[in-house]
């Protein structure tokens, strides 16, 4: 869990850093949005490769093999004098995070009985989702009262203390024994309609969020200062999301997926229609907050069940499909923007979100195994 919480926190710290580091280092603040946009491009071209790559080597020595390359990318990035010299750090830190979510779902459940994988998962995506509450907020804060090196070097202490931990403590064994090494369910169609559905949800989720800031002030009518409550108010949202989801997650797999992906979905389309409504704006909000982190969450459960194969390989898979719909999503928001402006990339999120649905709702009149 501190593993998952600093590697999210990384990912995603410089997105509140973002002026701190372009006046340090006298670049631009889009040549810094890069760093967070490369990072996720990355992460989604090399995990299935990397995953392939480790296929036969211990997961315990693989792990701790990624927390070292985090600590060392981190004391790198937070020593880094020069833009690309920060670049090549961070992108470092992106192939090490690209194998860490292949890998750490198996190792994690595979130390339980299967009744309770389910609240594992969600005790992981817990974790992942307090680095947007917690750890990019307190970066953040860390930063401006001192200098944005501080934090970025507090990520490689974090990462010490989860290399050490799992040094010592987890069991090491080949990898294709291991308990959670394949699915509980092999089942080929599944594991396409669960990855097809997750990267149309993350593409149409990213489309209207990369530009949330925008719709909030011009659409919505919130001041700056609001707009920054507002974020702590989605990630909250998205907090208890996965806090719920989880706890339900071992009874209801399935349904919590389609469920997620309906709320996002009901979320996007009503902001697009009702944003301007301030209150109708922030409960739109929560409910798209509320579903972006159990989406992600509950099609990572369901690769552990629907896996054809080993299970490390269809959780890379997942996670490059994820960051791939990500970046196309950003894209399309940025192609939708000009030609029906902001409200229209929500739509445009919408739809394919509901997109989304429609693909699981299908899979569910299709029934039948081919694994």
């Amino acid at each position: 869990m501190l593993a998952a919480f600093t590697f999210n926190t990384a990912e995603n710290l410089p997105v509140g850093l973002l002026e701190l580091i372009s006046e340090s280092l006298r670049v631009s603040v889009s040549a810094v949005g890069l760093l967070v946009t490369g990072y996720g491009v990355t992460v989604a071209v090399a995990s299935l490769p990397l995953a392939h790559a480790v296929r036969a080597v211990p997961r315990r020595h693989v792990l701790t093999g990624l927390l070292a390359a985090l600590v060392v990318s981190s004391l790198v990035a937070a020593s880094a004098t020069s833009y690309w010299l920060l670049l090549v750090a961070r992108l470092l830190t992106a192939l090490a995070q690209a194998l860490f979510w292949a890998v750490m779902g198996p190792v994690a459940v595979g130390l339980f009985v299967r009744a309770v994988r389910g609240r594992v998962v969600g005790a992981l995506s817990v974790a992942g989702s307090l680095a947007l509450v917690l750890g990019v907020p307190a970066g953040t804060w860390l930063g401006q009262q001192s200098n944005w090196k501080v934090p970025v070097a507090m990520l490689a202490a974090l990462g010490l203390i989860s290399l050490v931990t799992i040094a010592v403590l987890l069991p090491s064994s080949r990898p294709e024994e291991e308990p959670a090494a394949y699915g509980t369910s092999p089942d080929t169609r599944r594991f396409g309609i669960v990855l097809a559905a997750g990267t149309l949800s993350a593409t149409g989720a990213f489309a209207g969020y990369t530009y949330i800031v925008k719709f909030l002030g011009d659409v919505s009518g919130f001041s700056s200062s609001a707009v920054s409550a507002l974020f702590v108010v989605f990630g909250v949202a998205c907090l208890a999301g996965v806090s719920i989801t989880g706890a339900v997650l071992d009874r209801f797999a399935q349904s919590a997926l389609t469920t997620a992906v309906a709320t996002q979905a009901v979320g996007m389309l009503g902001l697009y229609a009702a944003g301007t409504h301030p209150v109708a704006a922030v409960v739109f909000l929560a409910l798209m907050g509320g579903a972006l982190g159990p989406v992600f969450m509950t099609t990572q459960n369901e690769m552990l069940h629907c896996a054809p194969g080993r299970t490390d390989m269809a959780l890379a898979a997942n996670s490059g499909a994820y960051n791939a719909g990500i970046a196309v999503g950003a894209a399309v928001g940025g192609l939708v923007l000009p030609l029906a402006g902001v409200r229209g990339t929500f739509l445009a999120g919408g739809l394919l979100t509901v997109g989304a649905c429609t693909v699981l709702l299908g899979g569910r009149l299709l029934p039948g195994r081919d694994g």
